[in-house]
């Protein structure tokens, strides 16, 4: 299967929406569900970092995941975020989580432990080889440490059979560039920077996985159509009004400042888990009065 035919266009990294003691808020999760498919997305991803993995139990993540699947009821892929810095615990989640229903597997580069490029390597061909899903790389270098690097991008794309497409975060257009040569024509190369998304697909790029999009659906899946007809004046007028969001949302933290703007819209409760804390009292003023323009 080809990503490149099915994940095209507008992904969002879903949020986890919580309760105000601490437990999943499903009630909000199916609410969001649904304003990000009638906003217009194209897939979601759910577990992502935005979804605030590293702080969901394994029995969370099965029960998120399966909620995603009845409640999508596949009217759009979903992508399901599994990853992390130890090879052989990525291999357990693969094996032990309800990936039936997956579109696709996205799973970071492994952070903290800053392996080599030769150790990021080995490490995705390990997680291709047992993954039931296609996999999708994620480069993320302001949150691992370590710049998932074009050659090797290049080099999985080319020689593991079941890595299919790179979520690209790094915000470096010289390596997208090269990536975008040299890697097969199947293959999805999708933004991770809402702030960029323009720039991105004019070299290119397939669309986005996005942030702002679990606030602003409509908004960020028309900016990718734009920019999928090759229409970068439309795209320009959206992107435009979304740049103070932007800025907004990634000021003191993600998920912090995305779901302050979705608290205001009435989507989920503005909670989240420690070590991550809600936005500054007047970060979140700011957000209000964005809103209300």
């Amino acid at each position: 299967m080809s990503l490149r035919k099915v994940l095209r266009g507008t992904g969002v990294a879903v949020v986890t929406p919580f309760n105000d003691n601490g437990s999943i808020d499903f009630d909000s999760l199916d609410k969001v569900i649904d304003f990000l498919i009638d906003g217009g997305v194209d897939f979601l991803v759910t577990l992502g970092t935005t979804g605030e993995t590293p702080t969901i139990q394994h029995e969370e993540k099965i029960q998120i995941i399966n909620f995603t699947y009845d409640k999508v009821n596949g009217r759009v892929p979903v992508v399901v975020g599994v990853g992390g810095n130890d090879t052989r615990a990525v291999l357990e989640d693969l094996k032990n989580l309800p990936l039936d229903k997956a579109t696709a597997i996205l799973s970071v580069s492994p952070y903290y432990s800053k392996p080599s490029q030769e150790g990021i390597f080995q490490h995705y061909k390990l997680v291709a080889e047992h993954s039931p899903k296609p996999v999708l790389l994620y480069n993320v270098t302001a949150r691992t440490g370590r710049n998932l690097e074009a050659a090797t991008t290049i080099r999985l794309a080319n020689e593991v059979p079941n890595i299919g497409g790179i979520k690209e975060a790094g915000g470096n257009f010289r390596q997208i560039a090269e990536i975008l040569r040299s890697v097969p024509e199947d293959f999805l190369v999708t933004s991770g920077d809402d702030d960029l998304i323009i720039g991105q697909m004019a070299l290119g790029m397939d669309g986005v996985i996005s942030v702002a999009g679990n606030a602003f659906p409509e908004e960020m899946s028309s900016l990718v159509n734009h920019c999928l007809s090759n229409d970068f004046k439309g795209a320009k007028q959206v992107n435009d009004q979304m740049i103070d969001a932007y800025d907004m949302m990634f000021a003191e933290n993600n998920p912090a400042g995305i779901k302050a703007f979705m608290s205001e819209k009435g989507l989920v409760k503005n909670n989240l888990r420690l070590p991550v804390v809600p936005v500054s009292s007047g970060l979140h003023e700011k957000i209000k009065a964005f809103l209300a323009k």
